[in-house]
Formats: structure tokens, C-alpha cells, sequence
């Protein structure tokens, strides 16, 4: 079995700043690849940011410069600071992440943690 909670949303003003986590826990032997997605109502799920086992991260250009990604191997964690949000960053963030457990690779997603961008 394989959890993945993430937490940290909450509302912020326009110009504002959240960060937020997500935890892999339970029978885990490595994890891969942690992204961070995001779907606002109405629209597909898209990709934010993701950072690899070996730190390389990529972003979607509608975040480059403003979020960052970042992980922390001990804990299992994967983090997005996410800085000068804006009304259209408001959506439901959710962890994907690649997870060797019982020697097979799978993704798990969390149940993901809203994010609302209001004045």
C-alpha cells in the first residue's frame, strides 16, 4: 500500500505565496519522477512542475519563473513553492508520483489540495 497526501492550499490574494507538499508513505523502496499537476473546474488536468530522482526540474511555462519545485529524498516529500499567484493558478493541485513498491514501478496520485486565488 501507497499513500500520497499532499497539503499546504488554502486562499490567498493576488501577489500572494503558498507552498505545498505532498508525502509518499508506506511500502516504498524508490521513488522516480514527483509532479505536480493542477485542474481548474472545467478544464483538463495539465502538468505544473516536475523534478526527477536526480533533481532536474521542468515547469510549464505558464509557472516558469514564479513556482519552483523541489524534494526532499529522506522524507519522500516533494514540494512547489509557489510565489506571485495569480486568479488563473486556482485549481486543485495534485501529486503524481513514481513509486517502486513490492519491485514494481507504479504512479499514485494524492487526493489533492485546493488552491484559491481570490481578493
Amino acid at each position: 500500500q501507497v499513500q500520497v497526501v499532499e497539503s499546504g492550499g488554502g486562499l490567498v490574494q493576488p501577489g500572494g505565496s503558498l507552498r505545498l507538499s505532498c508525502v509518499t508513505s508506506g511500502r516504498i523502496s524508490g521513488i522516480r519522477a514527483m509532479d505536480w499537476y493542477r485542474q481548474a473546474p472545467g478544464q483538463e488536468r495539465e502538468l505544473v512542475a516536475t523534478i526527477t530522482s536526480g533533481g532536474t526540474t521542468n515547469y510549464a511555462d505558464s509557472v516558469k519563473g514564479r513556482f519552483t519545485i523541489s524534494r526532499d529524498n529522506a522524507k519522500n516529500t516533494v514540494y512547489l513553492q509557489m510565489n506571485s499567484l495569480k486568479p488563473e493558478d486556482a485549481a486543485i493541485y495534485y501529486c503524481y508520483v513514481e513509486v517502486l513498491s513490492y519491485r514494481t514501478w507504479n504512479r499514485y496520485w494524492g487526493q489533492g489540495t485546493q488552491v484559491t486565488v481570490s481578493s
